[in-house]
């Protein structure tokens, strides 16, 4: 019967937490604490409202406790490392996060596009943030993950661009800029930002192919008219 309240507990203050009404089920869970009730999904659902409120440390303390019991737990781990990366323990961060995937990796189940999508936005943030100390070796390892987790892969393919262009690598972003063009023939800002490249190489006969090809996509690509006007007019082409 204590089970059976327990597990009506749970249900309640689930609810409650879906519902965003925090103060209620703080309140439940924390009877559930009490109780000696050992679940992870409890200490989950009250990291993140500690979370929501500021409160870190409390935050860290509960995830922590939910990955003791099920050191499986993903959402804890995302939890984990989502606040240490807030109090700057990138790290420590890192290292649960990639544990949590590791983990995942091993169990060898079916594929869900959901922990997928969701581990890749964490590579996502990563790599950014390793791109703000410019660290680009580092920022292109996190997006390369991130893109063969998501569904948005032209996207995370743009920021690979980016890193090697910072690196000074055009060559690797020409080859970057040819796949994204490949998979998706009207994605106007890959050829945009291939046919820049080119202006920059002098290589203006191949920057020409690539605004055509947006014209022919969308003749009303004012950017795109605006460059093949120059390079007729024989003036110096402005990129931005």
């Amino acid at each position: 019967m204590v089970e059976e309240n327990n597990s009506d507990l749970i249900n309640e203050a689930q609810k409650f937490f879906e519902k965003g009404k925090y103060n209620q089920a703080e309140s439940i869970l924390n009877q559930l604490i009490l109780r000696n009730h050992k679940e992870p999904l409890i200490f989950h659902m009250l990291g993140t409202i500690y979370y929501d409120r500021g409160k870190f440390n409390k935050a860290v303390r509960a995830f922590k406790r939910a990955l003791e019991i099920d050191p499986g737990f993903t959402d804890a781990s995302v939890g984990l490392s989502i606040i240490l990366n807030d109090l700057g323990r990138y790290d420590e961060g890192k290292h649960i996060f990639d544990e949590a995937h590791q983990r995942l990796e091993k169990k060898k189940q079916q594929t869900d596009p959901y922990i997928n999508e969701k581990f890749a936005i964490k590579h996502d943030e990563l790599g950014e943030l390793y791109s703000q100390y410019k660290k680009y070796n580092d920022a292109l390892e996190q997006f390369y993950k991130a893109r063969n987790l998501s569904s948005r892969k032209a996207e995370i393919s743009l920021k690979i661009v980016d890193c090697y262009q910072k690196l000074g690598a055009d060559q690797k972003a020409i080859k970057e800029l040819e796949k994204i063009i490949q998979a998706f023939p009207s994605f106007e800002t890959a050829r945009l930002r291939l046919a820049k490249i080119y202006v920059s190489k002098n290589q203006r006969q191949l920057a020409r192919q690539q605004w055509e090809k947006v014209l022919e996509n969308n003749p009303e690509n004012k950017k795109a008219k605006d460059l093949l006007r120059q390079l007729d007019s024989g003036k110096q082409i402005e990129l931005t």
